[in-house]
This record gives structure tokens, C-alpha cells and sequence, in this order.
């Protein structure tokens, strides 16, 4: 029996223009998990607040990252890695690769994947850290269209993986040489952000979360589903990896969408402080992402590498790539699925 392997990223719009853009933040933000509110103000929001203004800025932001030839760097990095998985993997194996949000499109992946005689599948949702509105929404998503087939499939899930080797080791081994050539006075790892209620809801002792500034010093019971303690593991593995001493790293979160208080400390608040403290060469991994896209290489690379080098004259940002398509992670993810 053949088994499926379905990578499962974000997504992405299909062009770098206003409506792709509105499309795609239209299905991106009607997820409830996503923006978790009553159906009515979500759809003010989305409809009234969000889809009015947000698609023009985003499209010029998609198109300052665009590849002219390959489209979406979400998108091609991520066809690069399941093709490398797919020969990683060999005989026996089927890897199609389907966004949550846009295209390649879930239902014809997985139709794909039957078509192709695979009665076993492997669900690998590309998001290191648990969240519910990535990971756990990828696998309702998933449930709902199994659930409706005659015959589904036999599932199994590679599970979290913010601290697994073959993840950890290759983002480590990749920005080894770059920041000794570069010579960082300071290493940040800025993760995705999300909303604090959102990390609160996987506490179900309902005193952890956030109860103090060291709630994310350590893994337990309480935490361990926790996005933002998973995201401080991640970093401890990595740093520990690359031999960085305590003071010489730190963590922030990005991307904040609404209004609503998100995790923190925010990557755009640490960044003016780092260079207030005397940072002059700043390196910056996004290691809640895979695969490089809008937030690392815009967001990071274009945005916040400008504001931190206009504090100084002499103030330089260095943005470390994701794993994307590297061998070692592509021999990694491979180990993770036949575990799986």
C-alpha cells in the first residue's frame, strides 16, 4: 500500500495585485479560528475594516518580494521542499504539497493523493510551533473533507516539531557560517505573533499562561501546547546549538493584526531597543516559519532591517534564511514522517 504525504503550508495570493490579495485575505480571515470572535463582528471587521485597506498595502508588500519567474517565495520554496522529500522519501511514497489558504488547494491533494492508490496518509502541517489558528486548523480542515469519503485513508500526524533535531539542527547549521561572517553583536528570533487570549485557551490548569515573565522558562504540563512557550524552546534549542551565551540572543513576536493585546515582547518595540543598548550588527531568524515569505523577507528583511539601520550610521541587520529547501531539513522532515 502506497502512503500519501501531504505537506500543508499557510498559503499564499496568487499574484502580487490588489484582488489576489483581497481573495486571499477574504478565506485567510473567515477562518474562525483565526480571527476567533462572534460571526457578526467578525465580518464587520473583515468586511468594513480589513478588506477595504488591508489588500492594497499587502500587494505592494508582495511585490517587493515577488520572483519575476517562480511567483509566491512561500510557494516555491515550499514545491522545492516536498519535491526534495518526494526523492528523500523514494518508492512507496506520494508527496503533494496544498496551502490551507489559496492554491494548491487541499481537496485536490488529497484527491490527487487517492488517485494515486495511497491508502495510508501523513499529514505534515509545515508550523513548528502548535497554534490553533495554523496547525489546528489545518487539521479540522483536513478532517472535515476525509470524513465524507467512503474509504478515508489511515492518518497520522508528524506531530509539533519546535524542538525536534531535524528541524533545530539545519536552522542552526544555517545560520552558523552567516553569523560568524557577520559577526552579530546580538542574535533575535522573532516568532509569529499571535493574540494572547489564543495561548491562553491551551492552559487548561487556567493559572499559567501569562501569570508571570518567566511562564515560558520551561516545558510542563501546563504549557506544552502553549504557541509562545513552544516558541521559547525553540529558541532556547537553537541558541543552545549554536553555542550563544544567555545575553547574547533574545526573543520577540511580530505581525500583529488587530487591536486586541498580542504576545509579547513586539519585534518592532526589541528592535529600537536592541539599537538603544548599543547593538550595532543585528542578526534576526524567524523560526516559526519553514519557508521564507511576506514576514521574513518583507516584514524583517525590507521593514524592520531599514528602521533598525536608520537608528545608526554604522547599524547593520543581517536576516538568516529559513530551512526551506536545505538538504539537511529535507532529510530531517523525511526522518519525522517515517517516525509518523
Amino acid at each position: 500500500m502506497k502512503t500519501g504525504v501531504l505537506l500543508v503550508n499557510l498559503g499564499t495570493p496568487d499574484r502580487p495585485d490588489v484582488p489576489a490579495v483581497r481573495r486571499y485575505l477574504a478565506e485567510f480571515l473567515s477562518d474562525e479560528r483565526v480571527l476567533d470572535m462572534h460571526p457578526v463582528a467578525r465580518a464587520l471587521l473583515l468586511y468594513g475594516v480589513i478588506l477595504p485597506f488591508r489588500p492594497k498595502r499587502s500587494a505592494a508588500a508582495y511585490q517587493k518580494v515577488w520572483d519575476e519567474e517562480r511567483g509566491s517565495p512561500l510557494l516555491f520554496h515550499s514545491q522545492d521542499l516536498a519535491a526534495g522529500l518526494q526523492e528523500a522519501l523514494g518508492q512507496g511514497h506520494e508527496v503533494r504539497l496544498a496551502m490551507r489558504y489559496g492554491q494548491p488547494d487541499l481537496p485536490s491533494a488529497l484527491e490527487a493523493l487517492e488517485a494515486a492508490g495511497c491508502g495510508r496518509l501523513v499529514l505534515v502541517p509545515l508550523y513548528p510551533q502548535y497554534a490553533s489558528s495554523s496547525t489546528g486548523s489545518t487539521l479540522e480542515r483536513v478532517y472535515e473533507l476525509l470524513k465524507v469519503r467512503p474509504v478515508p485513508p489511515a492518518v497520522a500526524v508528524v506531530p509539533d516539531f519546535y524542538d525536534h533535531p531535524g528541524f533545530i539542527g539545519p536552522a542552526a547549521e544555517i545560520a552558523r557560517p552567516l553569523l560568524a561572517d557577520f559577526d552579530a553583536d546580538h542574535v533575535l528570533m522573532s516568532f509569529h505573533g499571535l493574540p494572547e487570549h489564543q495561548v491562553k485557551f491551551t492552559d487548561f490548569s487556567g493559572s499559567h499562561c501569562l501569570s508571570g515573565s518567566d511562564c515560558c522558562a520551561t516545558l510542563n504540563d501546563a504549557n506544552r501546547s502553549c504557541y509562545r512557550a513552544q516558541c521559547f524552546a525553540t529558541a532556547r534549542a537553537i541558541a543552545r546549538d549554536l553555542g550563544l551565551s544567555d545575553d547574547a540572543w533574545s526573543v520577540s513576536f511580530q505581525s500583529r493584526l488587530t487591536k486586541v493585546p498580542w504576545i509579547k515582547p513586539y519585534t518592532d518595540m526589541v528592535v529600537p531597543e536592541l539599537a538603544s543598548q548599543g547593538v550595532r550588527r543585528l542578526a534576526v531568524l524567524c523560526p516559526s516559519f519553514v519557508s521564507d515569505c511576506l514576514e521574513t523577507l518583507e516584514e524583517i528583511g525590507i521593514g524592520i532591517k531599514e528602521e533598525f539601520e536608520a537608528t545608526h550610521d554604522d547599524a547593520e541587520l543581517m536576516l538568516v534564511p529559513c530551512v526551506n529547501s536545505d538538504g539537511r531539513w529535507v532529510e530531517g522532515l523525511a526522518q519525522m514522517v517515517r517516525s509518523a
